[in-house]
């Protein structure tokens, strides 16, 4: 039987959780992941995870932070005047505010922290420092 190896294109499900068991995505209820290894698609952990798995092999592999999206990068924290926020919205720790780059382009921040006339927005990936564990199913390879 054929394993999964590096730039094969696989469709697979998975099961992503925190230590603490808490499940933040899954594919169980859609279509499996349909992925191109080595396109940079995938955290490495995962990728990694995948090589030499058999179809309809399950297992669960664990992903340090430093694989999956790193630390917490502190340069990623801005204040942001509250008077730069459209009127409607009222900020609240965890909330998603969409901002626009330099190049036009479009950035996610999560609002770390509110303050007096200002808050901390946060642009680090809502995972990063987190340590991760995912359940991987291989359905098929390509």
């Amino acid at each position: 039987m054929s394993k999964v190896k590096e730039n094969d294109v696989v469709k697979v499900h998975y099961t992503g959780k925190l230590n603490n068991g808490q499940v933040f995505d899954s594919s169980l209820e859609r279509e499996p992941l349909h992925v191109e290894l080595g396109k940079g698609q995938l955290i490495p952990g995962f990728e990694k995870g995948l090589i030499d798995m058999e179809v309809n092999e399950k297992k669960t592999i664990s992903i340090d932070k430093k694989d999956a999206y790193g630390e917490v990068n502190e340069a990623l924290f801005q204040k942001v005047p509250k008077n730069q926020l459209p009127e409607d919205i009222k900020p609240e720790v965890g909330m998603g505010l969409v901002g626009s780059r330099p190049d036009g382009g479009q950035q996610q921040f999560r609002i770390a922290k509110v303050e007096e006339d200002s808050i901390i927005v946060d642009a680090n990936h809502p995972l990063a420092g987190q340590d991760l564990v995912f359940d991987l199913e291989v359905v098929e390879i390509i």
